[in-house]
């Protein structure tokens, strides 16, 4: 089952409306330990899905201990394959990375290399755009609007002959939005004839709007296109590292020159599993529908501004700088996101399991209440 038939299913149980399934979510529950960091705090702070990996998963990781002692070339054509027939592509376009982080890193590199221009939002997530710069890059930050969302008009006026590549992060990191679909494939289509164009699509499997576009079919047309997706969100696999790259081959085999961290046979053996395991696909987004849903619930009550996330975090006015907030969270045994200059007084607040979400709004109605 493809990922935009699995939120097709979502709708038909009424969690596109932020409601979550009234009976019946059991049914697709798994085992997960009840704990929390070594020092006692309940982790809210890197967007992770505490509910991972499914218990499917987890038995594949034990039965490919005994390939652990081989390299994982054999191994990786296999996740490569399936990747291939999931995203409706060529195996030639796909690059298999040790977390999608890597795939940023990559292409900053190459494309950020000896002073070529990326183009970013500001706020977004850092990794391309950081490395890039530690390789000579210059990099365009350009405000979001007054929606939180990418300033596409002003990111456009943005490319230079230097531009080498427009990173957009959608939904974006940390502010939850989306770009309305057809400004996103316009945007995407038309500059590509200009630079490469980098969709992050890290969150796209949170998006419950139907027909919600992924640029990898901008990719089948030839595009110049890369797109990121990653294991470590829906699937609950963030300290597995492996993710990928779907682009148009000739891109591909370029990226691969500068892919460092690869992946290891256990995270593929994950990989594949996870691939197939549609009840636990099901069962996160579920959860984090009702996670989300006590969050603003919480902020709600506090007549706190947020913005409606299609992520599994969300970003929230808290009206004191983040340093403090995060300082007296912290003391109700709560760790919240780290700042996202220039919002300094906003704050952002993963899903988490929902006892622990719960916890989180009792926390915070004490500290801001």
């Amino acid at each position: 089952m493809k990922n935009i038939d699995r939120r097709k299913w979502l709708k038909t149980v009424g969690l596109s409306s932020g409601f979550a399934l009234v009976g019946g979510l059991e049914a697709f529950a798994v085992e997960t330990p009840d704990k929390v960091t070594s020092d006692g705090l309940i982790k809210l702070s890197s967007n992770e899905n505490p509910y991972g990996p499914s218990k499917r998963v987890r038995a594949a990781i034990t039965d490919s201990y005994d390939a652990a002692c081989r390299y994982p070339f054999q191994a990786l054509s296999g996740l490569v394959e399936m990747i291939a027939e999931k995203e409706g592509v060529t195996k030639d376009h796909i690059v298999v990375t040790g977390g999608s982080g890597e795939g940023l890193c990559a292409a900053g590199l190459v494309y950020g290399v000896a002073g070529g221009e990326i183009i970013a939002a500001d706020p977004t997530f850092q990794q391309i755009l950081r490395y890039g710069e530690a390789h000579g890059a210059y990099v365009h930050r350009v405000a979001v609007d007054a929606t939180f969302n990418h300033d596409l008009e002003a990111m456009a006026k943005r490319i230079t002959t230097r531009t080498r590549l427009i990173y957009i992060c959608n939904p974006n990191n940390p502010t939850g939005t989306i770009i309305e679909k057809n400004q996103l494939q316009d945007f995407c289509a038309s500059m590509s004839e200009k630079a490469v164009v980098f969709s992050d699509e890290a969150y796209y499997d949170f998006i419950l709007e139907p027909d919600y576009p992924s640029m990898v079919e901008l990719v089948k047309k030839g595009n110049n296109v890369i797109v990121s997706k990653t294991f470590s969100k829906v699937y609950g696999m963030a300290g597995l590292r492996i993710g990928y790259l779907v682009t148009r081959p000739d891109i591909a085999s370029r990226l691969k020159r500068s892919v460092m961290a690869r992946t290891n046979m256990l995270a593929i053996a994950a990989a594949k599993e996870a691939l197939k395991d549609d009840e636990f696909y099901k069962f996160s987004l579920m959860k984090n529908a009702e996670g989300k849903k006590l969050i603003y619930g919480a902020l709600d009550d506090l007549g706190l501004e947020y913005i409606k996330s299609h992520t599994n975090f969300v970003f929230f006015k808290s009206g004191r700088h983040i340093d403090g907030l995060i300082a007296d969270m912290k003391k109700e045994n709560i760790m919240i996101g780290r700042p996202f200059p220039p919002f300094y007084n906003w704050a952002r607040i993963s899903t988490g399991k929902v006892e622990e979400v719960e916890l989180f709004g009792k926390a915070i109605r004490k500290v801001l209440g």
